[in-house]
């Protein structure tokens, strides 16, 4: 029986992202996080950037290429959340059958082929595979929930996790 599924295409890189983490990021990017924060695209790709700055936020999609996948289990304990099990799709881990990162940051200012922005949850030297724009009006879901998290009974707490800020348990 033929597969269901294949592969399409090989993905290259476009470029790197440049952070203050070697041996550990935030698991969500922090807007307000300090420190060097800089997407450098391949100059090939410099006029693709042509009015990105006339964009606040964006979409960076990345390969999480330090990521030492463990499995590929389709269920999976959120290490927040250790009571539940969740499916991998309904979760954010970066263990998953494709490493895609996706985050969303701010532009701080576009010079040549460099993107200065916000914090982003991405190990320094990570490969760029993408950047499309945000738009409010197509990305902002108004009605969009919490889905399982609810079920936890704490979103407080989950929250502070989910948003990647430090706390005390």
């Amino acid at each position: 029986m033929p597969a269901l599924t294949k592969s399409y295409h090989v993905f290259q890189s476009i470029g790197i992202i440049r952070t203050p983490y070697n041996d550990s990021a935030p698991y969500q990017p922090l807007q307000a996080d300090e420190g060097d924060f800089r997407l450098i695209l391949d100059k090939q790709y410099f006029e693709g950037l042509h009015l990105l700055d006339t964009f606040k936020y964006i979409y960076v999609i990345y390969a999480l290429d330090k990521v030492v996948v463990k499995n590929h289990n389709m269920l999976m304990r959120p290490p927040w959340a250790p009571e539940m099990s969740i499916g991998v799709f309904a979760g954010r881990s970066p263990n998953r059958p494709n490493p895609i990162g996706i985050s969303i940051v701010q532009i701080k200012k576009i010079w040549k082929n460099i993107i200065y922005i916000s914090g982003i949850d991405a190990f320094d030297g990570t490969p760029i595979l993408d950047i499309k724009p945000y738009l409010d009006l197509l990305d902002a879901k108004k009605d969009a929930n919490f889905g399982w998290v609810n079920q936890t009974g704490d979103e407080n707490h989950l929250a502070l996790h989910i948003k990647g800020i430090p706390h005390k348990h």
